[in-house]
């Protein structure tokens, strides 16, 4: 069928096809000189609290990015406003509980959410107590935590950040 050159050149061929570029197959992982932050704004008018906070916590965490890398802060600054809008599914407002424990014998303490919504920073503290419980639990979790703001009204201090409105129905 085919001469000695043919098969020579058609074995040649498939070799090349055969063999894969190693460069254009390289993982990408972000560090924090190359990720690229933003600002955005959340509003959580009429929005279920664990899935609001699920959202978040995902824009924290930057896993809607396509370089998101687990062990680096890729994640955005997250603004929460209207947060006193919020609302729960269900009767969990009253029935749900926030269990903590002090260290010392019966030193465990049960809060509810209405509980937490009457003190003073309620809004602050819940929303930060629900995205907190979404991220990881070390270091990496605490630090990406810090870039949650979360304001009870609609006016928020960061306009010097040009942050940006983002429809948070739209996120997966």
């Amino acid at each position: 069928m085919f001469n000695d050159e043919e098969q020579k050149i058609s074995s040649n061929i498939i070799k090349q096809l055969k063999r894969v570029d190693t460069l254009s197959y390289k993982t990408i992982s972000a560090n924090s000189a190359t990720v690229a932050k933003e600002w955005v704004i959340v509003d959580a008018t009429d929005q279920v609290v664990g899935r609001l906070g699920s959202k978040v916590a995902k824009l924290l965490r930057g896993k809607y990015k396509p370089n998101f890398t687990p062990h680096v802060d890729c994640g955005d600054n997250v603004i929460v406003i209207n947060a006193d809008k919020m609302k729960f599914s269900g009767n969990k407002l009253t029935e749900k509980l926030y269990i903590s424990y002090t260290g010392y014998p019966g030193g465990q303490r049960e809060t509810t959410p209405a509980q937490l919504l009457a003190k003073p920073n309620g809004v602050d503290r819940l929303m930060r107590k629900v995205v907190k419980g979404m991220l990881p639990k070390n270091k990496l979790g605490a630090k990406l935590l810090t870039n949650l703001y979360v304001y009870g009204g609609s006016e928020h201090k960061q306009e010097a950040q040009n942050p940006k409105m983002i429809d948070i129905n739209a996120l997966k």
